[in-house]
């Protein structure tokens, strides 16, 4: 009840849940640190470091020179027992990272996929993908708890059906979130690619300590995530965002009469042609963003895609006004701050809303790091509750 007085037994489990989050949050501190940061008294962290480490959550890491007398022991959270690995599938690859509570950096695997259905399905995919992530780290798949995967598309929280999914052979449209997790025997998330682009732009990246953005993924496919005060809205069914889908305002006809949708307009086939309209050459995305940095028609092609990129994000500004966009996904990361100056330029030219516009600050596999954002989240409070 409020106001009662902690147990002893509350306070000792209390005073072990932070000093174990400190060592997850900050790495090895020694006893003497860990009673400065906790407020605690010398002898009550050294009762707490006994605790854990007869509890098997840490260990010691090393020393630390002191002033005068022996080196100070240091202490870490132990976080290889239980792991998991951040997984971004797409039409024809799988990267992946493997993720422990400590939140260390790993490095990032990748694995092709076989283009046809035939050859693919979704379990063979997430298995590749986890133990390309564990060879690339030294780690022992048989440690590994959780998945948290990215893909183009959504998944239904009430049916667990995949919808709105790009190109994706092999996988099941239903329930593929218990199938993964009934062939690969761990706990399994899936979410929207720019849902976790979302997560890694507020952790670190341009919207970091913004009250609410929106983001616009533009890929291949193209999508938005709203974070509202740190919480994503995904929509009953997991589809909020879903942009692609909304049919070209009248005035698209300028830019391409044949658009029919957003995703016609913007998607990376759109892009792409835009391009080779300026002279870049490429045949796919990602061979024209390649040569898009040194051509001489950047700007004028920048120019060319703020007009589209400007229609896609008025209604996204109708319905909810964020006070910022983030430009993200391949051909977001490409423009950079230039694409966001023409963009934020080119909406206030058109609409009523003057929006600030801002280029992703994580260009470097952004699904995978906010997916490496959630389960770390998952490991630590699974660490915790063992307390």
């Amino acid at each position: 009840m409020p106001g009662m007085p902690g147990t002893p037994g509350l306070l000792r489990s209390l005073n072990d849940r932070t000093a174990l989050s400190l060592l997850l949050e900050r790495g090895p501190l020694t006893r003497t640190r860990l009673g400065e940061l906790t407020g605690l008294s010398k002898p009550t962290v050294s009762q707490v470091v006994a605790r854990l480490e007869r509890a098997g959550l840490i260990a010691e890491a090393g020393a630390e020179p002191a002033a005068r007398g022996p080196q100070a022991a240091t202490y870490a959270a132990r976080a290889d027992g239980d792991l998991a690995v951040a997984v971004d599938v797409t039409a024809h690859a799988a990267t992946s990272t493997l993720v422990d509570a400590a939140g260390a950096e790993h490095a990032v695997a990748e694995v092709p996929l076989a283009r046809a259905a035939a050859d693919r399905d979704a379990v063979k995919d997430i298995r590749a993908a986890i133990d390309a992530a564990c060879e690339s780290a030294g780690a022992d798949p048989a440690h590994v708890s959780e998945v948290v995967v990215g893909l183009q598309g959504a998944v239904d929280p009430r049916t667990d059906d995949l919808t709105f999914a790009g190109l994706l052979p092999g996988w099941p449209r239903r329930a593929p979130r218990a199938r993964l997790e009934g062939g690969l025997g761990v706990h399994v998330r899936i979410d929207n690619d720019a849902n976790l682009a979302a997560v890694a732009e507020r952790a670190a990246g341009a919207a970091s300590g913004a009250d609410a953005f929106a983001l616009l993924w533009l890929g291949e496919g193209l999508g938005v995530a709203v974070d509202l005060g740190g919480t994503l809205h995904r929509g009953a069914s997991g589809g909020a965002g879903e942009i692609g889908y909304l049919p070209v305002p009248r005035a698209a006809a300028e830019l391409d009469p044949a658009a029919v949708d957003l995703q016609d307009l913007l998607g990376g086939p759109a892009v792409a042609r835009a391009a080779r309209g300026h002279g870049v050459r490429g045949r796919t995305l990602e061979a024209v963003l390649a040569a898009l940095p040194s051509h001489r028609a950047r700007d004028e092609v920048l120019r060319d895609l703020a007009g589209r990129i400007a229609l896609g994000v008025v209604p996204v500004l109708a319905v909810l006004d964020p006070p910022l966009v983030v430009l993200a996904g391949p051909t977001g990361a490409a423009g950079g701050e230039e694409l966001a100056e023409h963009v934020r330029a080119q909406v206030r030219r058109v609409s009523r809303w003057s929006p600030q516009v801002a280029a992703t600050a994580v260009p470097d596999h952004p699904v995978i790091r906010g997916a490496r954002e959630l389960a770390t989240a998952d490991l630590r409070s699974r660490l915790l509750s063992r307390i």
